[in-house]
């Protein structure tokens, strides 16, 4: 019976999320660069760059792809995914993308919102009541972690977890030592873990404990976008993992996304490397298990930063985003949800006019002072990074995407990631 009513809420839900739509965008599909305005020859460009890099040991090697219009027009892999092994990167390698998942919980969030199932100012206690007249931390006793709170005096709303204005912390990577303590106290997972843990019992743990300040007043990067795949849960009666696979990975074809990748795939995850005596060698960590996408528990499915992925998946999600929420005749967003999605939603707090890059909805947004600075792309071109040293970019105006999978880390890659945005930009050639 309780088989059945799974069946039936899942049926039901995805009936209501993704729909038909009157546009039919065909999936990415190759061609001449020349066919969409970009130029071969500078193209080529990207090659001499990354593989400067390699030879100079910035990094161990990579996968690149670059989009205009809908086309692939450049997809190429250079050096080693394992130096172990000595395996060559190839163009379907699986990446840990880490941060880059928050986009895609994001997006599953606005999802239910366009369902009409809540309001984005809402306080998240609404629905995860753990939540409730949180707290601020006032101070910290460094003898044994003990702390104490004042009153936030306000509650946190799903508008706030998604822009990083909620007060939350990041634990390990925290930019604030006290945070880390009082999370590894509380025993908080902060990206992913091989242990039998549910993302459920680890977000009422967070809830309990103290923020960096009072929601709203401030951005600090956070376990925001965990909370909200727990709230997924909540909203949608769904495993995150399988609405995840159910209302986006699947109608987009992204058969390389995962959470925990199918043994039959593992061999293509790629190893994290780092430098040891400038040699790159495998990288181990006493923070987490860097074979977690295939082996563990499985149990944990980390909405800000648990996803693994291809280079030609994560454009093909970027596509549906430049496409208006659509693509293969599936509508996944609206044209005039993705349009506030990318309008700043944190303010000055980032800067607002005066910084490089605002926030969104679900991305980093270019503003016109970052557009100043030359080859970064146009204005409100959305792009973020993961921890694995993944990154992506889509510019809305040209229509074009670029991503960049490596897996390091403790590495200095020379802003390896920035000057592959201006070499894919410096190929524009209409």
């Amino acid at each position: 019976m309780k088989n059945i009513l799974f069946f039936l809420v899942l049926s039901a839900s995805t009936l209501l999320a993704q729909t038909n739509s009157i546009q039919k965008s065909p999936f990415l599909t190759d061609a001449k660069p020349e066919s969409v305005g970009m130029s071969s020859e500078r193209l080529q460009r990207i090659d001499a760059l990354l593989q400067k890099s390699i030879d100079q040991k910035e990094i161990p090697g990579a996968v690149a792809i670059v989009c205009r219009n809908g086309k692939i027009v450049y997809h190429k892999a250079f050096g080693t995914a394992d130096a172990a092994s000595g395996r060559a990167f190839k163009t379907d390698d699986i990446f840990r993308i880490a941060s880059m998942s928050k986009a895609i919980t994001s997006t599953a969030v606005m999802m239910l919102w366009e369902e009409g199932l809540f309001q984005l100012d809402d306080p998240i206690s609404k629905y995860i009541p753990e939540f409730k007249n949180p707290s601020v931390l006032d101070s910290l006793y460094e003898a044994d972690s003990t702390y104490t709170v004042k009153p936030a005096g306000k509650e946190i709303t799903i508008r706030h977890l998604l822009t990083h204005t909620s007060g939350l912390g990041y634990g390990v990577i925290d930019g604030d030592a006290r945070f880390k303590k009082i999370y590894k106290k509380a025993g908080i997972v902060d990206l992913f873990t091989t242990e039998s843990v549910k993302i459920g019992d680890n977000i009422k743990k967070l809830a309990k404990l103290p923020l960096h300040h009072v929601p709203g007043e401030k951005y600090v990067y956070s376990e925001g976008l965990d909370v909200l795949g727990y709230f997924i849960e909540v909203i949608s009666g769904m495993p995150f993992d399988v609405y995840l696979k159910t209302h986006i990975f699947d109608p987009l074809s992204m058969n390389d996304t995962y959470f925990y990748l199918p043994s039959e795939k593992a061999n293509r995850l790629v190893k994290i490397q780092t430098k040891t005596d400038d040699k790159w060698t495998s990288f181990t960590d006493n923070f987490y298990d860097p074979d977690y996408p295939i082996k563990g528990a499985k149990t944990f499915f980390s909405g800000g930063a648990g996803l693994s992925s291809t280079a030609k998946d994560y454009a093909t999600f970027l596509q549906m985003y430049l496409n208006n929420g659509e693509l293969n005749g599936k509508r996944l967003l609206s044209r005039k949800t993705i349009e506030s999605m990318m309008m700043n939603q944190v303010g000055d707090l980032l800067g607002g006019a005066k910084s490089d890059q605002n926030y969104g909805l679900a991305f980093g947004l270019l503003t016109t002072k970052g557009m100043s600075k030359g080859g970064l792309g146009s204005e409100n071109l959305f792009t973020w990074g993961g921890y694995f040293n993944t990154n992506y970019f889509a510019d809305p105006k040209e229509k074009i995407i670029g991503v960049i999978m490596k897996q390091t880390q403790k590495i200095d890659d020379k802003n390896n990631s920035g000057k592959f945005r201006a070499m894919v930009m410096q190929a524009v050639d209409n």
